[in-house]
């Protein structure tokens, strides 16, 4: 384990060094906004604009979102303001809402491991509304069709959860809507990324049915609107396209194979296999019943072996019903199903052996799947939209993708990747970004920017952001 910790140190040094190498802006450039109009921009969507991360919104996570970042280089072409709704403190929790304190990296019984930090957020529900408005109006939490929702931010509605407490902060009246207070801000220019969590929300519930992906049709409807709302003004804009997010580490950090091989002892196989006897016996009557074909049957057996790795035992409500046999849809993980990182503790206490994995922690092939679909469907009706409006719009998607290959993205001398925590892209949730990981992004915003209203905004240097603080 003293290995691992000093390979993180060694890569935080590099960080660190790297942080020397800013890049080289000539001092005679002058910088265009092209055929747009930057002098009061504003960034709509969800946590990833609103800069969460480590599991919360604190203000330096605030300081480090991708539209502050953009915006800093709109300065040079005309951009006046961009206000920031601040949380209180660098905690992120909202005690009133129930909302946690931001994960910091620990290292407990001699492993590096995210916690949630300790204390007591000092941020409220309290109203800081501003006349001068806000122009980052990411919105955690928020799905498509929340932005166009009268009351999001009720406070009265938070008990039904019809209203969002980041909103409440700073909605202008009870019954506005997100976009309403963007549009009273007359902006000239606009982002929008949304979408993500029309779809996240059921992955980190393992597709157990506790939340469901946004219609299709709710969807297009959603997106159009806003759109259409946000160019009412003539105001030009960017989109983006939504990630997998089954690419999250989230998803792969921990292997749908978990047990290794050799990890059980001959007699701990013997007991565990002696107890689903029983149960592969009952497949065995089904199939001959012709209940269930001869595949399903040899899917559904559970049988550990000692020389290789194996599954986990899990449930999976996609399989044929056999309760009126009495035996569980349940059968062993392969390596086309992905474990959430949620389900770490589960697999420390048992789980996945003598007692099977609750649906909640383990996305099936099936449910992937259906992720992709979604994905790729929400992401069509966006490049119409953003067609049909003339608006540049930036591939998140195949961005996230890159992260996933061996080389990873490379800025500076610096590699990032979709590792979990030493990747460098990604924070401490396994989900949102870290402040270096912002940047990239909001370098794809920029030349997406540059080439559709032939500005030429300068990147930003991923390097000098905040990337995973290590103890």
């Amino acid at each position: 384990m003293s290995k691992n910790i000093l390979m993180l140190w060694l890569g935080m040094f590099i960080f660190f060094l790297s942080c020397n190498n800013d890049f080289n802006e000539d001092i005679n450039t002058v910088f265009s906004s092209g055929d747009a109009n930057f002098s009061k921009y504003i960034a709509l969507g969800d946590s990833f604009t609103a800069g969460f991360r480590d599991n919360a919104l604190y203000i330096s996570g605030q300081k480090e979102s991708f539209p502050s970042m953009i915006a800093e280089q709109m300065k040079r072409s005309g951009c006046k303001a961009f206000n920031i709704p601040f949380m209180a403190d660098e905690l992120g929790g909202i005690p009133s809402a129930k909302v946690e304190n931001k994960k910091i990296l620990v290292v407990a019984e001699g492993s590096l491991a995210p916690v949630t930090s300790a204390g007591v957020g000092t941020t409220t529900l309290a109203n800081i509304y501003s006349k001068d408005g806000y122009q980052n109006m990411g919105i955690p939490g928020a799905k498509s069709f929340h932005l166009l929702a009268a009351g999001y931010g009720n406070p009265t509605h938070l008990a039904s959860k019809k209203s969002n407490p980041y909103f409440v902060r700073f909605a202008s009246k009870p019954n506005a809507t997100v976009v309403e207070d963007v549009m009273e801000q007359n902006p000239t220019f606009f982002s929008l990324w949304i979408g993500i969590n029309d779809i996240l929300s059921y992955a980190t519930s393992g597709g157990d049915g506790s939340a469901v992906i946004t219609d299709i049709s709710t969807f297009q409807n959603a997106y159009s609107t806003l759109v259409q709302t946000l160019n009412s003004n003539s105001a030009k804009g960017v989109v983006a396209t939504i990630p997998d997010v089954t690419d999250f580490p989230f998803f792969n950090k921990v292997s749908s194979l978990p047990f290794k091989a050799n990890q059980f002892t001959p007699q701990q196989i013997k007991n565990l296999n002696a107890s689903y006897q029983k149960y592969n016996s009952g497949l065995d009557q089904a199939k001959a019943k012709n209940i269930i074909t001869e595949e399903e049957a040899a899917s559904r057996k559970i049988v550990f072996t000692e020389d290789k790795a194996n599954g986990g035992v899990i449930i999976d409500k996609n399989l044929t019903n056999l309760d009126a046999m009495g035996l569980p849809s349940i059968r062993m993980s392969t390596s086309k199903d992905l474990f959430l990182l949620s389900v770490s503790s589960i697999l420390k206490t048992g789980g996945g052996t003598s007692k099977p994995i609750e649906d909640q922690y383990v996305l099936t092939d099936k449910e992937i799947l259906t992720i992709k679909e979604a994905t790729q469907a929400f992401n069509e009706s966006i490049e119409t939209v953003a067609k049909q409006y003339n608006l540049a719009i930036t591939d998140t998607n195949s961005l996230i993708k890159n992260l996933k290959t061996k080389e990873g993205i490379l800025y500076n001398g610096v590699s990032y990747t979709n590792e979990f925590i030493t990747g460098g892209f990604f924070s401490l949730d396994g989900i949102h970004p870290t402040g270096r990981g912002y940047a990239i992004i909001a370098n794809e915003f920029i030349k997406s920017i540059n080439f559709k209203f032939k500005s030429n905004l300068p990147s930003v240097n991923p390097n000098l952001y905040q990337a995973v603080k290590f103890p």
